[in-house]
């Protein structure tokens, strides 16, 4: 397996056409524009097979997080898939160290927004799910993203932030995020 770290700078337009093709594949086709959006503009991990095929994505993005009156610089984990049939060998684990890895080097807090299926993933990583209320800071001022509570995870790499794990979570704003 050959493991790459690229900034979306760093990638050609065919490797973003594979890496849209795989998050169409894994997610069954409920992997939107928006959503393919998000994933761009950050850090990227693209795992090939040894015939050059991608295999595994993800990508990490730079967000802000208001937390307790602080604005926290956030590397928030977008678009981790595995190809169908190469899931459970270990390949979104592969993708997720070099994430946190990045994410431990640039940023205070990790986050992510899980589906049932990958929650197992990031919970035996050392993620933790998100006790408190979930926020977007929307054009409109704060508004709570409820159906985000419960499938937010988070990640503190270095220790030196205390989350209140009763206080709120607001994202900033993005396209699709706030209907």
């Amino acid at each position: 397996m050959d493991v790459r770290v690229a900034h979306t700078a760093g990638l050609t337009g065919d490797e973003l056409r594979e890496v849209r093709a795989l998050l169409d594949e894994a997610f069954e086709g409920d992997f939107g524009e928006e959503d393919f959006e998000h994933a761009l503009g950050g850090m990227h991990v693209l795992v090939r097979d040894a015939g050059g095929a991608l295999v595994a994505h993800g990508s990490v993005v730079q967000r802000r997080v208001v937390h307790g009156g602080r604005a926290l610089r956030t590397g928030y984990v977008e678009a981790v898939a595995v190809r169908s049939d190469a899931r459970r060998r270990g390949l979104g684990g592969r993708v997720m160290a070099e994430l946190e890895r990045i994410v431990a080097r640039a940023y205070v807090l990790g986050a992510l927004s899980a589906s049932q299926d990958g929650a197992r993933l990031y919970l035996g990583r050392g993620w933790a799910v998100w006790p408190g209320r979930v926020g977007a800071l929307s054009p409109d001022g704060p508004v709570r993203l409820p159906e985000e509570e419960g499938s937010t995870y988070v990640w503190v790499p270095s220790g030196e932030i205390l989350l209140d794990p009763a206080g709120r979570l607001d994202f900033d704003w993005r396209d699709g995020d706030v209907l």
